[in-house]
């Protein structure tokens, strides 16, 4: 069975605060530890009520101090919105006290709205160009020190630190395989060009000395419960989330509500579960099915489960409804 892993928004429930978030991302991801999950990672965004992770780097430490095997990491940090120098010295530092569990997925947009971007103090054009080159630096930054190099990465220099790329459309797809890296992709809220990025990045992809072979990772969204309605209960905060976000009033994570109906129009309920399709919601037996036809469909190398459950106790049964599911898969791939 491949790996499953875990993308944590450090979601901020209604009536709760940030650091309330973020011990229950600690307490998530040493749940997840003993679950056999891979990864964990945690993701960039900025003014945001409901997002407690900016300070990613921190939060990485922090998880990563909790915990004692499982693979840590951003999914992702938007480079166009740091100096390469400065990510290569605080994951260089992560590394070197966490060695061998600490990953780097890059996204090359800013994570948030342009006038956060522009606090941010970054240049507003577009980012598509200093992207490629952004990448290859902290490559260097994170390498061995070259012949004649004069600025480098202390802690950094020589800790390799796993880069992944990360993306929603084709752009990053073709990166990733021209520079032969891991490549991720945020099918969990932008389906659309999934499978045609996973086209581009398998048939482009030049083996370097980091990968000899495509790696594709996906991001699913799953929320699992002892029954399909209760799943889709659970699910209705995520929904609310995430239509609160495309009418341009984000906020914390709403609580569950027992129907839908009243809080959308048909309209906004087509474009959520459009957004939102690859999903999997349902109880034990429904998610085992969803996540074998998802990865039968796209042959993923890797999932990364997110779940936005308001819940915190509930978010933790789901994450052991889907590793018990995980297990069943791979008992039936071995008989």
């Amino acid at each position: 069975m491949i790996p499953f892993s875990v993308l944590d928004l450090s979601p901020v429930a209604r009536g709760s605060t940030p650091g309330d978030s973020l011990r229950h991302s600690r307490d998530l991801a040493r749940h997840a530890e003993s679950l056999g999950f891979h990864r964990y990672w945690l993701a960039e965004h900025h003014n945001m009520t409901g997002i407690a992770s900016a300070a990613t780097a921190v939060v990485i430490g922090y998880i990563a101090e909790g915990t004692h095997s499982i693979r840590v990491g951003s999914g992702g940090i938007m480079l166009p919105n740091h100096s390469p120098l400065v990510i290569a010295e605080q994951f260089g530092t992560l590394a070197s006290l966490y060695p061998g569990r600490i990953d780097l997925g890059l996204g090359r947009a800013p994570g948030t709205d342009q006038g956060t971007a522009r606090a941010l103090r970054r240049s507003m054009g577009p980012s598509d160009d200093r992207f490629p080159d952004d990448v290859q630096e902290l490559q260097m930054y994170l390498g061995p020190q070259r012949p004649g190099q004069t600025v480098r990465a202390v802690p950094g220099m020589d800790t390799n630190v796993p880069l992944w790329l990360l993306g929603s459309s084709l752009f990053s797809a073709q990166l990733a395989a021209h520079l032969g890296l891991p490549f991720a992709f945020a099918s969990h809220f932008a389906p659309d060009m999934m499978m045609k990025a996973l086209e581009v990045y398998r048939h482009m992809f030049r083996p370097s000395e980091v990968l000899d072979k495509p790696y594709a990772a996906l991001g699913i969204n799953v929320v699992a419960a002892d029954t399909d309605a209760e799943a889709r209960r659970l699910f209705t905060s995520q929904q609310q989330a995430f239509w609160n976000l495309r009418r341009g009033a984000p906020g914390q994570l709403p609580p569950p509500v027992n129907s839908m109906d009243g809080v959308w129009t048909s309209m906004e309920k087509a474009q959520v579960d459009h957004a939102l399709s690859c999903a999997v919601v349902g109880s034990p037996d429904t998610v085992r099915d969803g996540l074998a036809a998802f990865i039968a469909r796209t042959g993923a190398d890797e999932l990364i489960i997110t779940a936005q459950v308001f819940d915190h106790e509930a978010r933790k049964r789901s994450y052991t409804l889907v590793a018990e599911q995980r297990d069943a898969l791979a008992e039936r791939a071995a008989a």
